[in-house]
């Protein structure tokens, strides 16, 4: 057979390249390892906490080897399953009957796991640690990851209207909690 006319039907016999991708644990770990522990830790609110439900998201994405037609849709898997591991850590039965011994140094430990490149950034974090779930949750991916209303609705399964009316309820809150510190009104 001719070399030519052999290269054509090896071409042709190739399966068709697709859009979809598999990245290794390694690969999504190096380039999402930020972005989980930061969600993991502004919804537990304590390091030991935050490193359980960083290792199992890993550990789930390992296991099911996921393939995403965009990297969008793979962080927005990582968003999801993120939030759904911290909300079984914070509502498990041992969570919710387990007192730390030292409140205050949870605290301290939790502004210590996050460098802000200003006390404004940190005084902010803060305050967004005061609100309920759900306004921390679409403040912190609106803000600190820069997702769009649309995919944050998209993430969180809600409608577009419910997630830029918890923006806005959260925003009025965040200004009451840093009245006088960086707001006049």
């Amino acid at each position: 057979m001719d070399e030519a006319l052999s290269q054509t039907l090896v071409d042709i016999d190739d399966p068709p390249v697709t859009t979809a991708e598999f990245i290794s644990t390694t690969e999504a770990l190096r380039c999402y390892q930020d972005m989980v522990y930061a969600i993991a830790l502004t919804h537990t609110r304590q390091r030991q906490d935050a490193d359980d439900v960083f290792q199992e998201v890993f550990l789930v994405y390992h296991r099911k080897r996921p393939v995403f037609d965009s990297e969008d849709r793979r962080r927005a898997w990582l968003i999801t399953t993120t939030l759904n591991c911290a909300r079984q850590q914070t509502g498990s039965s041992w969570s919710r009957k387990v007192l730390p011994l030292h409140p205050e140094e949870s605290q301290q430990l939790l502004a210590a796991d996050r460098y802000f490149a200003s006390d404004e950034q940190e005084a902010i974090f803060q305050a967004l640690q005061k609100l309920p779930e759900n306004y921390r949750t679409v403040l912190y991916l609106f803000y600190f990851e820069d997702l769009s209303t649309a995919m944050i609705a998209d993430v969180l399964a809600v409608s577009v209207g419910a997630v830029r009316v918890q923006l806005s309820r959260g925003r009025a809150q965040m200004k009451t909690l840093l009245k006088g510190a960086y707001f006049d009104a």
